[in-house]
């Protein structure tokens, strides 16, 4: 009797990989079409690829970094076997978050450190501000 495929989590590494393409895209303003039909690939491969669902083969992120207008060293930075899986899955997590990236882009687009820091002070401040109203609605709840 034969056994029965398990289907595994994607490869952190994968899911990292696909992440980076999904930004690049992004901030080029090119839509998963667009860069489909560039590598001549379905748009539904460009999401596999994206959500690290598909293994993406070395020529093929060659010619996805050159649709990209980028290096493929700026794809793979970093993210080697050394990079804690944690780590990872956690900035991955994170960025996947509706909003996650346009607010990392906007942060990035501040023409300076102070209103950088400034950007964050506020953020972690409606953080605290949406905890605090869930406390009292909770409270008020019993």
């Amino acid at each position: 009797m034969a056994k029965a495929a398990t289907k595994s989590a994607p490869h952190r590494l994968d899911v990292a990989i696909g992440q980076r393409i999904r930004e690049r895209r992004r901030s080029l303003s090119l839509s998963q079409s667009g860069l489909a039909e560039a590598v001549g690939v379905t748009f539904q491969q460009i999401q596999k690829y994206e959500r690290g669902a598909n293994r993406i083969s070395f020529s093929r992120l060659v010619e996805i970094a050159g649709a990209l207008r980028c290096e493929l060293g700026e794809l793979t930075e970093g993210l080697y076997a050394k990079t804690s899986g944690d780590e990872l899955g956690r900035l991955n997590t994170l960025l996947a978050t509706p909003g996650a990236l346009e607010m990392l882009e906007a942060f990035v687009a501040l023409p300076a450190a102070h209103l950088q820091r400034a950007f964050v002070k506020y953020a972690k401040t409606f953080g605290e501000a949406g905890q605090d109203d869930a406390k009292g609605e909770e409270a008020g709840a019993r």
